[in-house]
């Protein structure tokens, strides 16, 4: 993989987008089975829901330890090696989250365990 992206499950596909993987557990709210375009849907790689509540209760406080939290659970998730796997065999990736917050999500998290930043 040579360049890996993210992006909100609710901006238009792009040709541009590589290898399209939704990250999160939960169907993005509002988006049709049939509209919303992506390769993959890999609900084991995203945080428990246990996690995500605690954090959703109050995201703009507990955004460190989250990244923490949500970086050790990737550490003992086999469907982490098993991404990684997966995504090395497409040189662009794009993963894609519901997220209103395009920096505080689990995807940007994902991102940084991948590209080593935080393992």
């Amino acid at each position: 993989m040579e360049e890996l992206r993210i992006k909100r499950a609710y901006e238009p596909a792009e040709p541009d987008d590589g290898y399209r993987v939704y990250v999160d557990r939960l169907w993005p709210r509002g988006l049709s089975h049939t509209t919303f375009h992506y390769d993959l849907w890999d609900k084991n790689i995203a945080p428990s829901t246990q996690l995500r509540e605690w954090f959703h209760s109050d995201p703009g406080g507990r955004w460190d330890e989250f990244v923490k939290r949500y970086a050790s659970e990737l550490r003992a998730n086999p469907a982490f090696a098993s991404l990684k796997t997966v995504l090395a065999g497409h040189p662009k990736v794009t993963l894609l989250y519901s997220s209103h917050d395009s920096v505080h999500n689990n995807a940007a998290v994902l991102r940084e365990v991948i590209e080593g930043g935080l393992l």
